[in-house]
């Protein structure tokens, strides 16, 4: 089964303005199924096997000769020598739009390389999983808590969706095993994978909350310069992103380290060891929680809404808000996750106080709060606060 991506249009766009585009995403989010589909009479040739890695590195004019545009190339960062040829291939005509359709799953190291060869001939987009309303096209519903859990435990891996019948447990046994062998060697000199994987786990131990670098290399028995590095390789393979906390003008007060969110949730329940049984009852199910309306909102604001701004905000006195959103004049909202069906009305109480200090250090007078739960339809109550299911983020966003 082929489920939509929402973001088909904007690649689309983006070909049609730029002679190169680059689709980055971690492994397995479907670059090359989107693009082969999208860009159907380019020519296609994968770096992921060797003897072609070797050729676009060691011989790039013969490669090219080879591979004529338009062309799409899969998993570009194995021959980091071949971008400085295609600079010279998109300038000798450099009118042709959408020529060089190019995919890669390591993120710093292509944005380095665009940077020095192809600044101003190359869009880039990333592809993150399958949003909810595009995994909705599978046929899923959030009819009852065993269909959400099950939202949640198996991820957003398009695989997973458009056939339901694969085992996620394996799926991501396998993923894991993929990426620590192939990726992470690529990316860094560990010398015990071990020692790597169970800082993953570590990692996935604290999803949701704020970053501390020292509890983290404690609890691996590494160094804090190497926790940082390996965050780093997390980061550059597409495996968790950092959100930043809001900034403003309140002195010392703010918490400055960025949160941690994996960029799946399946792959985060793997390593905690979850199951969609005993979601319901686990003490971290509110943190999967919060990291999947994480990843529905920095995905809708990103494909739709990049001139907005995600944060979250946490002060010294506790004061705090999952999410805060800065949009155009000035408007912002202050959200909260929350694993509940119908959580109370004083639960807004926290985000009304964060809303307020906003208001006051930033001298914004539209302010809107609300929770992100498990609800099924969004509902407003009064002019500032809303229900928002998360299973219609977009919807919410849209307004």
């Amino acid at each position: 089964m082929w489920l939509e991506r929402e973001i088909s249009d904007r690649v689309l766009e983006l070909s049609r303005a730029f002679p190169a585009l680059i689709l980055t995403g971690a492994r397995q989010t479907g670059k090359t199924s989107l693009l082969r589909r999208l860009f159907p009479d380019h020519n296609y040739v994968s770096l992921d096997l060797r003897a072609s890695a070797e050729e676009a590195e060691e011989s790039p004019t013969s490669f090219l000769a080879a591979h004529p545009p338009p062309v799409l190339i899969d998993e570009v960062q194995y021959a980091p020598g071949l971008f400085r040829h295609l600079k010279v291939a998109i300038d000798a005509n450099r009118e042709a739009r959408g020529q060089f359709i190019l995919t890669g799953s390591q993120r710093f190291t292509l944005m380095k390389e665009v940077s020095d060869s192809l600044a101003g001939r190359c869009a880039i987009v990333t592809l993150p999983g399958l949003t909810v309303r595009e995994i909705r096209s599978s046929g899923w519903a959030p009819t009852d808590l065993h269909a959400q859990a099950e939202l949640v435990v198996r991820g957003a891996f398009p695989e997973l969706w458009a056939d339901r019948s694969i085992p996620s447990r394996e799926f991501y046994q396998s993923y894991v095993a993929t990426y620590l062998e192939r990726d992470l060697r690529q990316l860094l000199r560990v010398g015990n994978l071990r020692d790597f994987e169970r800082f993953l786990r570590v990692c996935a131990a604290r999803a949701s909350q704020t970053l501390n670098k020292s509890e983290l290399a404690r609890d691996v028995g590494i160094s804090q310069t190497t926790a940082g590095e390996w965050l780093s390789a997390l980061e550059a393979s597409n495996q968790i992103i950092l959100l930043e906390p809001f900034f403003a003008n309140v002195g010392k007060r703010l918490v400055k380290s960025p949160k941690l969110y994996f960029c799946d949730t399946g792959l985060l329940s793997f390593l905690l060891g979850l199951t969609s049984e005993a979601l319901g009852t686990s003490p971290l199910t509110g943190a999967l929680w919060e990291n999947l309306v994480f990843l529905e909102l920095t995905t809708w604001l990103n494909y739709f809404r990049p001139e907005w701004t995600l944060w979250f905000y946490r002060d010294q006195q506790q004061r705090e808000a999952d999410f805060l959103i800065q949009g155009p004049w000035n408007r912002v909202r202050v959200l909260d996750a929350k694993w509940s069906e119908d959580p109370p009305k004083q639960a807004f109480s926290s985000c009304e106080v964060v809303a307020g200090i906003v208001e006051r250090a930033r001298d914004i007078t539209e302010t809107e709060v609300g929770l992100i739960a498990r609800s099924t339809r969004n509902h407003r109550f009064g002019a500032r606060r809303t229900l928002i299911s998360a299973f219609d983020v977009a919807g919410y966003l849209s307004e």
